[in-house]
């Protein structure tokens, strides 16, 4: 399966060391955040950022979006949850319901899921064949590139666990009434799809990973490592990306520790 038996899952972090690293992250994306909004010198709107959050259920996903965003204004960042398509989506290209989300210079938006389950939970509920699959990846790619070129910074995270990790975390949200509504007879289902998941998993990380556009395989076995490593996997593409367009990156406190 290439990059995803690459993932190393017995990575983990003791939880002060990954809250010591959480908050310098969050105070350097803080920084870049107010920079590319404009709101730092020499102020001007800096590229939009789209960070993408894909993975199995209770991999994660929602931990670490509270992180990430916890230390920005919730003026600068709009968190957007992806769920099935309305009977009006249904009707468009299947691009067509993210149009409106897409961050324009100087925004910011989080997906939780994105356009990627097109190339899995469609493609694994049998809602597409192979052939529309892989067509649809290479317009994915092509809608990816087209938004980067027109100034857009594209970040794309997946968080892995184990099977056996991911039982034990549907056990315990089923024993917490404040967790229960999370885990619903689908997500049961899914599990019992693993093996056609990694499959399609796999072909979605091989024709999807692109230079303008890069996938971070993050081991989420161990939630306070996956926590620190999705920030600073974050912070190191934003600026990359920055520095590419000739932005230039005035020093912040959030990098001490980072360092």
């Amino acid at each position: 399966m290439g990059r995803i038996d690459d993932i190393d899952l017995t990575k983990t972090l003791p939880k002060e060391e990954s809250e010591k690293r959480v908050l310098a992250g969050q105070r350097r994306l803080t920084h870049l955040r107010l920079l590319t909004a404009g709101l730092l010198p020499p102020h001007q709107l800096g590229p939009g950022v789209a960070v993408l959050f894909e993975g199995f259920d209770a991999a994660g996903k929602g931990g670490a979006i509270r992180r990430l965003t916890a230390g920005l204004d919730p003026r600068h960042v709009l968190v957007r949850p992806v769920g099935p398509p309305t009977a009006e989506e249904l009707r468009h290209h299947f691009l067509w319901r993210f149009q409106r989300d897409v961050p324009g210079r100087g925004e910011m938006t989080v997906f939780d899921r994105s356009w990627y389950g097109r190339l899995l939970v469609e493609r694994v509920e049998g809602l597409i064949d192979d052939k529309t699959a892989k067509r649809s990846a290479a317009e994915i790619v092509e809608f990816e590139r087209t938004l980067v070129d027109d100034g857009a910074t594209i970040v794309k995270i997946w968080l892995h666990v184990s099977a056996g990790e991911q039982l034990k975390r549907f056990e315990e949200r089923a024993q917490d009434p404040l967790k229960q509504w999370k885990l619903t007879e689908d997500d049961w289902r899914n599990r019992e799809a693993r093996p056609t998941y990694l499959r399609c998993l796999a072909d979605m990380v091989e024709w999807t990973d692109h230079a303008h556009a890069h996938w971070d395989l993050v081991a989420a076995e161990d939630k306070h490592y996956a926590r620190a490593a999705v920030i600073e996997t974050i912070i190191e593409r934003w600026t990359k990306d920055l520095e590419r367009r000739g932005v230039e990156i005035p020093p912040s406190r959030g990098e001490d520790y980072l360092a």
